[in-house]
């Protein structure tokens, strides 16, 4: 069973609502959810199998709502202010004494994940994105090819063009798994997404 505590992050001004489940080790991983403005939350369904997936390999995790969504103060900002939340989540868990810290963003906080690192020197471990929609939103693949390590997406996912991203890709960086039968929304997926995420930490912490 998986425990996880509720705690409140400074953001400057705003306050964000996040849920941590504490591990021993010295990884931890910051988890984002979906359109706001279409019903995202850290109360996915994707975004709580990401969670079960890397509380089982000895990651604190750390999954909150974006400024405007539940407790989280703020307004919805067009990814710009959101992508100053993941910093501050960052920051918090920095100051947890954790030193390798993982980002994993699905759909539309995949794409704030990618504005971020768009926007600066990259600050994560490891980063993994589910079903990042570039049909959607413009995603930067020239800047992300040589950041991220790991694509999730579905075979039937209109929001996410896999053979798009793939093209662009350095493949030997990032790594692509599909999950057939799957679209944008995973439902009853669940555990591919939580299966293909071990194996990956698992890949990982053998390499290393």
């Amino acid at each position: 069973m998986l425990t996880e505590e509720k705690i409140f992050v400074e953001n400057g001004k705003l306050i964000i609502e996040a849920l941590r489940h504490k591990s021993a080790s010295a990884k931890g991983v910051i988890v984002c959810h979906p359109h706001p403005l279409m019903g995202g939350s850290m109360r996915n369904n994707v975004v709580e199998a990401i969670v079960r997936a890397f509380a089982a390999e000895d990651f604190t995790t750390v999954r909150f709502n974006f400024r405007g969504v539940g407790a989280s103060t703020g307004s919805y900002d067009e990814g710009r202010g959101e992508t100053q939340d993941i910093i501050s989540v960052y920051e918090y868990l920095k100051k947890e004494g954790l030193s390798q810290i993982y980002f994993t963003g699905y759909s539309f906080g995949a794409w704030v994940g990618a504005k971020l690192l768009d926007e600066e020197e990259n600050r994560f471990s490891y980063t993994t994105f589910i079903s990042p929609p570039n049909n959607h939103f413009p995603f930067n693949i020239n800047k992300l090819k040589n950041i991220v390590d790991l694509i999730v997406c579905g075979d039937t996912d209109d929001y996410c063009k896999i053979n798009n991203i793939i093209s662009q890709l350095n493949e030997e960086k990032t790594a692509v798994e599909i999950i057939s039968e799957a679209d944008h929304f995973y439902w009853g997926k669940e555990h591919e997404i939580e299966k293909i995420l071990r194996q990956y930490l698992k890949k990982i912490d053998k390499n290393n």
